[in-house]
């Protein structure tokens, strides 16, 4: 399964490596979370929705609406 982390992170023309650094992990294992083949732990989804702007529901696929909650 594709994530959308993948499609924020080539939206925004990033590799994988400098998010990987923002949110101080290595960069194989974001690679991982990014195929799908490790569970994101909850504080990097949290991580990724800030530096992203987006939702946290939006990266797990619950909305399509990337707006964040007020």
């Amino acid at each position: 399964m594709k994530t959308r982390i993948k499609d924020l992170r080539e939206d925004h023309d990033w590799t994988q490596k400098q998010v990987a650094n923002i949110i101080m992990c290595d960069q194989s294992l974001y690679s991982k979370y990014e195929r799908d083949e490790r569970t994101i732990p909850i504080d990097i989804i949290v991580k990724l929705a800030k530096f992203y702007n987006v939702s946290t529901d939006y990266i797990l696929k619950l909305t399509d609406n990337p707006i964040p909650y007020k």
